[in-house]
C-alpha cells in the first residue's frame, strides 16, 4: 500500500514518466512492498526552491506506506530514489528531499487494510 508522490522542477515526458514509474515499482521491494498496490503520482515543472534558490533541478518525493520499515531500508530507498531521478531526469542527489510517512490506517476499495 505504498504511495510515492514525486514533485520535480523539470519537465517529464510520458516516456520518462513510464520509466520512472517502472523503476519505482521495482525499488519499492526495498521497503518489503510489492508493485501490486503501489500508487505513483507525478508533478513536473513544480516550482521548488532550495536554500532560497531555484538555479538547479530539484525534487521533493513523499513515500507513504502502511506499516513500518527499518532505518536501513529507508536509507537504501532514498539512495535508489536519488539514483533514479539523477539517471532519468538529471536531478542531483543534493537537490532531492525524500519524506517518509508510516501510516497505520489505509483504506482501499470500500474497506481498510
Amino acid at each position: 500500500m505504498p504511495y510515492i508522490d514525486t514533485k520535480v522542477s523539470v519537465s517529464i515526458s510520458k516516456e520518462k514518466e513510464e520509466k520512472i514509474k517502472a523503476r519505482l515499482g521495482d525499488a519499492v521491494s526495498i521497503l518489503g512492498k510489492g508493485e501490486t498496490y503501489l500508487m505513483v503520482g507525478f508533478q513536473d515543472n513544480y516550482r521548488l526552491y532550495f536554500a532560497g534558490k531555484n538555479d538547479k533541478p530539484l525534487a521533493f518525493v513523499e513515500v507513504k506506506l502502511l506499516g513500518k520499515c527499518s532505518r536501513e531500508q529507508y536509507v537504501r530507498m532514498t539512495g535508489e530514489i536519488c539514483n533514479i531521478l539523477k539517471e532519468e531526469l538529471g536531478i542531483p542527489g543534493d537537490g532531492v528531499y525524500v519524506k517518509y510517512e508510516e501510516v497505520t490506517h489505509w483504506g482501499f476499495n470500500g474497506s481498510n487494510f
